[in-house]
């Protein structure tokens, strides 16, 4: 009778631990004058018979109710084991180091690690090994060596393997690439591919981020990206090559015979940062950027702040600060002030707010229609910035015709403002300035005129049309001669054996004058009249509308359009803007200063190649095919420790590993031996305030006088930066 009581004791149920089926007909008394159970014999609940418990081992028990009361045993208590109760030696049993399930799990360690820019120590940490320990008992995490020297590499390896292969089938490559300097004062260079694929898709990798000890000169950066070209076997790609307008970088295009592209991105900035200087506006943005700063600095005005804004029925958006080196940050600050100017000055106004500031004030009304001018006379900048600084479409094609619609948006006109009119004539000025190059202006206008949207060419003359169709068409006749050229070599090359004339061959030497019917026959069509063929065809065909992908319409048109084509895939890959290799340093900065010490950046981004393969187990990543892929060459050994980081030198060339070509963050030997894996990754120099500031690199060209001012303040604002970081260092 379960829970029934002897003459002396009553059984007491076994604890909810004891969670085999058996226990149900078991229990234990307790011990005489204490509350606890006296576990060493169980007690059967129908006989109350006490039986010898081991501890864990409940066949005896299992023996006495087969043998004495085989109605109480269950199918259920029948069975041989418990799946909850698993053996001792089952439960630490492990997986053979190179068992398939071993395997997968160090590579998804692999990827974590890198994915989610983790240092190698991750895998040394205990609450991680007590995650796998808990998710599979019988896999054993590798040591931190095993990954640093065995697992990432390989992975590494295999994914530019994949990449490389990707590239060849490329009809061009085009690289964009640009300098930055990291939290310690170190240059690096990241350099970008950028292709279309076979099926039209347009890939991405990041192919390097490389430390840069020597002096920024062009002929430096003409080196350093003729290795890149010649690393990744792209020499035989006529390899396009985008930079910002930084004088070396346009003298390391010359250099190294590129043809060129400069960065949109950077000419709208470098445009709308001239329209920023303008006095009137100037004085306006100082008095907008001082109540957006007293707001943030102020708890009680953001408190009020909210309040107005849910009163007055105003969305809760903070107010912004610009950025001195992004024009757009500016643009951005006016118009959140424009939107939250009712909740601004109500609160300003309050009592409480201005209690004990004495020099508050909002904008008069002068002040907001010359704020309303700004932002509607900038605002096809900032769209046009937006619009090149996408990724998911080549961008090259949008170059000319939204430079010629911004000139055209920056005419000035009767009702103008003095104030829109200065605005204007800085923009137009520096625009105006930009892309006169005839190369590289051919090349804006081939792609141009390569995309179904806007192959009209409405921005050129007739004569300028005609040019550039014909100089399409010569390219695709060209393309197609080599490509029969090759063809020829392959099937009629030195070793190939001579074919035997057949009759049917003699025959037709023999009586193929006479009886043959000349006719019906043409003579085949050259290249050159092909290509003039699909051109017209092409420029009869309706343009795309403007919020369709061209890069689809050529997947569809493709077997329309053999030869115009191949010709698209040349110029359609060419990136508009450097915006992706900026990006890298953007999320290396982002990262640093929001997680002191995580240094698998470099190699988070080479593990999203663009790309779908096999990695060196063999098994699908699919991790693999997402967005970029990294390299990273050091030219000398970074040694030291993670208090080094704000004010190590670099070491010379030659010590340690000098040209150590990792993706990873290598165990650093220094004097004292192997220190940790903490490498200073690349980021964005940033101020005191956290204000980015870029380090273009110039060349030995001589700078204007503009220039020279601009490469002042950046220095001086490196110079403060540098010193609070050391400062806090020490602190």
């Amino acid at each position: 009778m379960e829970g029934g009581e002897s003459s002396a004791q009553i059984i007491k149920n076994a604890p909810s631990v004891l969670k085999a089926d058996i226990w149900t007909h078991y229990g234990f008394y307790q011990l005489k004058g204490k509350n606890e159970l006296d576990k060493s014999h169980a007690v059967c609940k129908v006989c109350h018979t006490k039986i010898k418990y081991l501890g864990g081992n409940t066949t005896n028990l299992r023996n006495h109710l087969s043998r004495f009361h085989c109605e109480k045993l269950t199918s259920a208590t029948k069975k041989t084991a418990d799946p909850a109760q698993r053996r001792i030696d089952e439960v630490l049993s492990t997986f053979p180091p190179n068992s398939e399930k071993a395997k997968a799990i160090t590579q998804s360690v692999a990827a974590f690690i890198a994915k989610d820019l983790r240092p190698y120590s991750v895998v040394e940490n205990a609450g991680f090994r007590h995650l796998l320990k808990t998710l599979e008992p019988r896999y054993k995490l590798p040591s931190r060596s095993h990954f640093t020297e065995n697992v990432i590499p390989a992975l590494y390896n295999g994914t530019k393997a994949q990449v490389m292969a990707s590239m060849i089938q490329a009809k061009r490559v085009a690289i964009t690439c640009d300098a930055w300097t990291s939290v310690a004062t170190e240059s690096y260079l990241t350099v970008t591919a950028h292709y279309i694929s076979e099926d039209w898709q347009f890939l991405s990798h990041v192919l390097q981020t490389r430390a840069v000890y020597e002096s920024h000169t062009g002929a430096h950066v003409a080196e350093l990206l003729s290795r890149v070209v010649e690393e990744w076997q792209l020499s035989d790609k006529d390899v396009m090559l985008v930079t910002d307008n930084a004088s070396n970088m346009i003298v390391a295009a010359e250099l190294g015979k590129f043809p060129h592209v400069k960065c949109f991105a950077h000419t709208l900035n470098l445009a709308s940062q001239r329209a920023l200087k303008v006095a009137t506006l100037s004085r306006l943005l100082g008095r907008v950027r001082r109540i957006a700063t007293f707001f943030h600095r102020s708890t009680t005005a953001n408190h009020y702040l909210k309040e107005k804004q849910k009163c007055l029925g105003l969305k809760n958006h903070k107010l912004i600060t610009d950025v001195a080196t992004r024009w757009n940050s500016a643009y951005d600050m006016v118009e959140r002030f424009l939107e939250q100017q009712p909740a601004i000055c109500a609160t300003l106004r309050s009592p409480e707010v201005r209690k004990g500031q004495s020099d508050l004030c909002t904008l008069n009304e002068t002040d907001v229609s010359n704020a309303e001018d700004a932002v509607s006379a900038l605002k096809p900048m900032k769209d046009a910035t937006t619009l090149m600084s996408e990724e998911s479409n080549p961008t090259v094609s949008l170059i000319a015709p939204i430079n010629a619609q911004l000139l055209q948006n920056m005419t000035g006109t009767i009702g103008d403002s003095p104030m829109i009119h200065a605005i204007k004539n800085a923009i137009t000025t520096d625009l105006l300035k930009r892309y006169n190059g005839e190369a590289e202006k051919k090349i804006l206008h081939t792609a141009s005129a390569l995309d179904p949207r806007f192959k009209g060419l409405p921005f050129l003359t007739v004569e300028e049309r005609l040019e550039i169709y014909r100089g399409v068409t010569e390219e695709a006749a060209s393309l197609e001669n080599e490509r029969t050229l090759r063809r020829t070599e392959v099937i009629d090359g030195p070793s190939a054996p001579k074919r035997k004339a057949s009759s049917s061959s003699l025959l037709v030497s023999l009586l193929g004058q006479s009886f043959t019917d000349t006719e019906g026959t043409a003579e085949p069509k050259t290249p050159y009249a092909i290509a003039e063929e699909e051109i017209e065809r092409y420029c009869k065909a309706s343009s795309l509308p403007l919020t369709e992908d061209p890069l689809n319409w050529w997947r569809v048109h493709e077997i329309t359009f053999p030869l115009l084509s191949r010709v698209s895939k040349r110029y359609l890959c060419i990136p508009g803007t450097s915006v992706s290799a900026e990006r890298v340093f953007s999320t290396a900065g982002d990262v640093l200063c929001s997680v002191e010490h995580w240094d698998l950046f470099i190699l988070s981004r080479f593990l999203s190649a663009k790309v779908s393969g096999v990695s060196s187990y063999g098994k699908l990543i699919p991790e693999l095919a997402s967005s970029h892929m990294v390299s990273i060459t050091f030219g000398a050994d970074l040694a030291g420790s993670e208090s080094d980081l704000y004010s190590r030198t670099p070491r010379p060339a030659g010590s340690m590993e000098a040209e150590c070509v990792h993706t990873v963050p290598v165990e650093r030997r220094g004097q004292s031996g192997v220190t940790s894996g903490h490498q200073a990754f690349p980021v964005r120099q940033r101020s005191k305030r956290g204000k980015v500031h870029r380090n273009y690199m110039r060349s030995t060209k001589t700078a204007t006088e503009e220039e020279m001012r601009e490469e002042t303040e950046v220095k001086s604002m490196r110079r403060s930066f540098s010193s609070a970081v050391c400062k806090s260092a020490i602190e």
